[in-house]
């Protein structure tokens, strides 16, 4: 399997002088494709700091990154990274942020319309999409009529609209109860397995950590 992610030495720091306070202190941490990573680290360890930099939002100090085996260190230009952000990474949150005046079908639709996909191929797209997140009876809702588990595989659901070969998740079950988790996560693993994407997936559930294909944790600015 070859690489969607690969971090090599990867720094970040914030401010200067005596008040400069790095983050990360030379992680390193690859994503095959197929694969689902779990990332875990205690708050305020630089997740979120890391999870930017693998997903082209932020710039390190130091270090390489490279997506789908494109060199995409801090030299490269915005535009070079915004392209690369937009056809190669998906995001998912803890909150969807779903679009509410559209229906689940037309939300995981509008993506690839702004990306340039013919209407009849991004419909197309987008059901089976939602058919694979277990939402064939729920596409013409809107997400008000949505439980709060329905409205996060269709959030997963619109990351995977475009095709992208890697998956970045911020705590994509961390305000649901754990039932609709269980469920929730099956269904992201069955879009992944049916996908080929890779993902890495911050969380602090350990129980769902476990059943990923492997962990890693951040301790320190480092993976161990």
């Amino acid at each position: 399997m070859s690489d969607v992610l690969n971090l090599v030495g990867v720094t970040r720091r914030y401010g200067d002088g005596a008040a400069a306070v790095t983050v990360l202190k030379g992680a390193d941490l690859s994503v095959a494709a197929g694969e689902a990573v779990a990332l875990t680290a205690p708050s305020g360890s630089g997740k979120s700091t890391l999870l930017h930099i693998a997903g082209l939002l932020d710039r390190p100090d130091a270090g390489d990154v490279s997506i789908c085996g494109q060199d995409m260190g801090a030299e490269k230009s915005d535009r070079l990274r915004t392209r690369m952000r937009r056809r190669e990474i998906g995001f998912v949150y803890q909150f969807h942020h779903l679009l509410q005046e559209f229906t689940a079908l037309e939300n995981v639709t509008l993506p690839q319309l702004a990306d340039g996909a013919a209407p009849g191929a991004a419909k197309a797209r987008a059901e089976m999409l939602l058919e694979a997140m277990g939402l064939a009876e729920r596409m013409t809702h809107r997400p008000a009529e949505l439980s709060g588990g329905e409205c996060q595989r269709v959030a997963i659901a619109r990351a995977l609209a475009n095709g992208p070969r890697l998956l970045l998740a911020d705590e994509p079950t961390g305000n649901l109860d754990p039932e609709t988790s269980d469920k929730v996560f099956a269904a992201l693993r069955r879009v992944l397995a049916e996908t080929g994407a890779g993902a890495l997936i911050a969380t602090h559930n350990l129980e769902l950590a476990g059943r990923m294909d492997r962990q890693v944790r951040l301790e320190q600015g480092r993976i161990v």
